[in-house]
């Protein structure tokens, strides 16, 4: 099933059912008020919500009304948990070839971080940051949104956890970069406030190409317009459920926990082309010499979109116009 969130002037919206294709939304909170609400009564939850959709997509649902993704917040506007993960090892691999870097990451072991969790943005809403200056960066990336998980739990538990799955754009401010990483204590001002599509999706809806723990379709990204890139999850190197065993091995995960895949990366880069501009202004250094590709400008449009093997769109597009703050 699908599922939104719309703006109703709280922090936590209201929670929708949204049709297969998107095109009609009928209202859920007699059944759950909002997503994390929803999340942790899952097994209470869910069979009702299904009955919702199913209605829905016969048409047959009281109340249905066009959905429209500029009303949407991100399916889970706020959460207690987020963590990023770099599970595209080809992506690290790039950017130490260019950069000469040496990190040391012990074989088998992803890279996690925690990051900011109550300042999820919309996914037609403009995009604020204080100066071009930053180097403003985008990432395009799938997050799981999970049920309680314990500590200690295996793979196989871990990914059977998951809940929901939508797609993000991991905005990062690449001039804040090195002094974070040589202050080493994690990103601050590297990475600020994370775009959401309009809809989250359980994974059944994915079909075959819920692969092992993996999304293996094309995120598709575009900047004004223009293609940029459209690499596959296929190639991630560590599963949801191996991601989500690591982070917790020492603790219990809590409904409505978010956790990115990192950003999309293949190794068949020249056709595919690349997810985020560091990816691309890396390999113009492995080429070139010099990064030609430059960092986003108050103005510019970014629209990220994944798929189905239909044609249709899974998550709703993030389409968002960068602008200065204040603007």
């Amino acid at each position: 099933m699908k599922l939104a969130t719309l703006k109703n002037g709280s922090p936590d919206g209201r929670l929708v059912v949204v049709a297969r294709d998107l095109g009609q939304a009928v209202d859920a909170t007699a059944i759950a008020p909002t997503m994390q609400q929803a999340v942790e009564n899952w097994d209470s939850c869910a069979p009702r919500l299904d009955a919702l959709y199913q209605a829905l997509n016969a048409e047959d649902a009281a109340g249905a009304f066009a959905f429209d993704p500029g009303q949407a917040m991100a399916p889970l506007p706020r959460a207690y948990q987020f963590v990023d993960a770099s599970a595209f090892l080809n992506h690290g691999n790039i950017m130490e070839r260019a950069f000469n870097l040496t990190v040391e990451v012990p074989a088998g072991v992803p890279i996690l971080i925690q990051r900011q969790a109550d300042d999820f943005r919309g996914p037609c809403d403009d995009y604020a940051f204080p100066s071009e200056a930053d180097n403003c960066d985008f990432e395009g990336e799938i997050a799981a949104i999970t049920g309680p998980i314990p500590m200690g739990a295996d793979p196989l538990r871990c990914e059977a956890s998951i809940r929901l799955l939508t797609l993000f754009n991991d905005v990062s401010m690449r001039a804040h970069l090195p002094r974070e990483m040589g202050m080493g204590f994690g990103f601050i001002q590297a990475k600020p406030a994370t775009v959401f599509a309009p809809v989250a999706v359980t994974p059944d809806e994915l079909g075959d190409a819920w692969q092992g723990g993996r999304v293996a379709l094309d995120l598709h990204v575009s900047r004004n317009g223009e293609w940029f890139g459209h690499p596959n999850g296929r190639e991630m190197d560590f599963s949801f459920g191996q991601l989500l065993a690591h982070l917790a091995y020492n603790r219990n995960l809590g409904a409505g926990t978010v956790l990115g895949t990192g950003t999309f990366s293949n190794r068949d880069h020249k056709a595919v082309g690349s997810s985020c501009l560091a990816e691309r202004r890396a390999l113009e250094v492995l080429e070139y010499g010099e990064p030609r590709t430059p960092f986003l400008r108050f103005g510019e449009r970014l629209r990220f979109e994944m798929r189905n093997a239909a044609g249709q769109s899974l998550f709703g597009a993030i389409d968002n116009r960068y602008v200065a703050a204040g603007e």
